[in-house]
């Protein structure tokens, strides 16, 4: 009874239990609107059957299809993976012999589709990646041999006159198309695949932005994962576009009511300023990879900044910038004219060029610390210890970096001691038990902090006509400092009856082997006027000496990781012994 129409009414209640109801099911029934969609779906297939005398064939085969789609999806969504796989296998081939005509092509691509998803649901990447590929080519095929907005799944269960615009048809069929995308971005992923998921990534948010289908937040996580992608191969200009770009679709989070926005707002709303933090992160690694990439290119074979180099870079600079910018910016620009505009104003906050002196490095800086201050607001110590002391280790190095271009030895370590400042209360704070990874970062971070600001004051201090003794107490204090932190790092290593391994985990060969050489440096470096305790200090440097030569004889594959230190250590096993006589025989006047 009620013909046609009804039946169109009753597809129409199944797909709005399905979509609208479901989001309303208590969690003790999670899928039971998902259950009366299906019934409905089910008396809908048992209609057409009766109504299949007369009709025409190809006609009620897409309806079938529809409907075949409909279920899958549908079990799909109960996590009855088989029984969907085989509603979404009944459609593909009901379609197939006419999957590129403008009727069936938006069905058949979104079938594969979630065909790709379920098998990337049951793990078997690759034949997800046979689904989405396939789809992906449809598209391409039917757009270059037809190209004209087909019919959405939908409108086979409408009457004539709610059948929809080609405009509205146009937008439906390309967001199938973007999910394509998305899910083979994520395919690619899995594989292992970087630079082509990347590229997919890319593509998927610039569609998004262009048809307007996208969750604010989703869409803004997404790019700012995009951007470190970019970081990691330094494309810096196209990383800095996906951070701006999702800062500025994340501000419209919250205040942008369209139809997308309907499964997102009650959760996200809860997570915006955990999201807002994460995205502070990545500007943070932003800022911090720019500063250190350019720190490679300018530092001389002591790591010190090597001014001709400088001179070079920049004037090679002056050259390329004004054709490269041109060529670049078109290839990787986000959104509509409005966007951009806020896009572009949000780039022009920070540099994506390599900063080639202080200036230029401090305003890189600045706004990487700004984030900081953001990001901590949420990541706080109490509830977010991990994350916490993640971004004020970036702080951290972010001075470290920046130390790099001052010129000014003082300043320079002022800014070290301003990483000290932040570091030792933490470090101050933290359960070793429960914390060890953490920990030992940290101490090996303050012992390489003081060591540095000890070689800085050694060279202030031989600057001066005479060492005055505020400058000794200075050196001898920052190299105690040092010591102290470096010993509490290889301690850390002990077993716990206090006894050194016997040959160290790989992960923490380097890191063991600097020690025990810095602070071998760091005895020699220590200033007295009392001969005997320089000589006890000398057979101390000694003996960290002769360690890393020793191990290094018993274990020859711990080479590679220390080559430079090792060398050096020979010298100075070589070395020390005869200074050490010399001054013996100074302390014991002859007979």
């Amino acid at each position: 009874a009620g013909g046609w129409p009804a039946v169109c009414g009753k597809f129409r209640a199944a797909r709005t239990l399905s979509a609208v109801e479901s989001l309303k099911d208590p969690e003790t029934e999670p899928y039971r609107s998902k259950y009366s969609a299906r019934a409905l779906l089910q008396e809908v297939k048992q209609l057409l059957s009766a109504a299949e005398e007369g009709g025409e064939e190809r006609v009620l085969a897409v309806r079938r299809a529809v409907l075949e789609y409909e279920l899958g999806v549908n079990h799909t969504d109960t996590e009855e993976l088989s029984a969907g796989e085989e509603h979404l296998q009944r459609c593909t081939q009901l379609l197939e012999p006419h999957r590129l005509s403008p009727d069936c092509v938006s069905l058949y691509i979104q079938a594969q589709n979630n065909l790709g998803i379920l098998w990337s649901r049951r793990d078997e990447i690759e034949t997800a990646q046979t689904y989405l590929e396939s789809a992906e080519a449809l598209y391409n095929q039917y757009m270059k041999e037809d190209g004209n907005p087909p019919l959405d799944p939908s409108e086979h269960f409408m009457a004539e006159e709610e059948k929809l615009t080609d405009q509205e048809r146009s937008k439906r069929f390309e967001k199938a198309y973007t999910h394509t995308l998305y899910y083979l971005a994520q395919v690619y992923q899995h594989l292992d695949m970087i630079e082509k998921a990347a590229q997919y990534c890319h593509t998927t948010l610039k569609r998004q932005l262009e048809y307007c289908g996208y969750y604010p937040v989703e869409w803004a996580r997404n790019a700012a994962t995009l951007s470190q992608y970019y970081l990691s191969k330094e494309c810096f200009m196209e990383a800095r576009h996906c951070l701006a770009a999702a800062s500025v679709i994340f501000s419209q989070a919250g205040n942008m009511p369209s139809a997308e926005d309907i499964d997102e707002t009650e959760q996200d709303q809860h997570d915006l300023p955990e999201r807002k933090a994460e995205i502070a992160r990545c500007w943070i690694k932003y800022c911090l990879n720019l500063l250190q990439s350019a720190r490679k290119l300018l530092e001389d074979n002591i790591g010190e900044l090597d001014p001709d180099r400088q001179l070079e870079l920049k004037a090679q600079r002056k050259k390329e910038e004004d054709e490269k910018e041109k060529g670049r910016k078109k290839a990787v620009l986000f959104g509509t004219t409005d966007i951009c505009d806020s896009v572009l104003a949000m780039e022009e906050k920070v540099s994506s060029v390599y900063p080639l002196d202080f200036q230029e490095a401090r305003e890189i800086f600045l706004v990487g610390q700004n984030y900081v201050q953001e990001a901590k607001e949420f990541f706080q110590v109490d509830g977010y210890v991990t994350d916490h002391i993640e971004i004020v280790q970036d702080h951290s190095a972010l001075f470290k970096v920046l130390a790099f271009f001052e010129e000014d030895y003082e300043r320079r370590c002022k800014m070290h001691k301003r990483r000290i400042d932040m570091l030792e209360p933490i470090y101050a704070d933290l359960n070793p038990q429960y914390y060890l990874l953490i920990c030992r970062q940290l101490q090996c971070e303050l012992a390489d902090t003081y060591y540095e600001m000890m070689d800085l004051k050694v060279a202030i201090g031989n600057r001066l006509e005479k060492l005055d003794s505020h400058t000794v107490k200075k050196i001898n204090s920052l190299a105690q400092f040092a010591i102290k932190y470096y010993e509490l790092f290889l301690d850390s290593l002990r077993n716990p009856d206090k006894v050194f391994p016997e040959k160290l985990e790989e992960d923490v060969l380097r890191p063991a082997m600097v020690a025990k050489f810095h602070i071998a440096r760091l005895y020699g470096k220590l200033i007295t006027s009392d001969s005997k305790k320089q000589l006890e200090n000398m057979q101390t440097s000694l003996e960290y000496y002769t360690f890393l030569v020793e191990y290094c004889e018993k274990y020859p594959d711990a080479v590679p990781a220390i080559e430079t230190e090792l060398e050096l250590s020979k010298e100075m096993v070589n070395l020390l012994p005869a200074s050490m006589e010399r001054l013996r025989a100074k302390l014991s006047p002859c007979v």
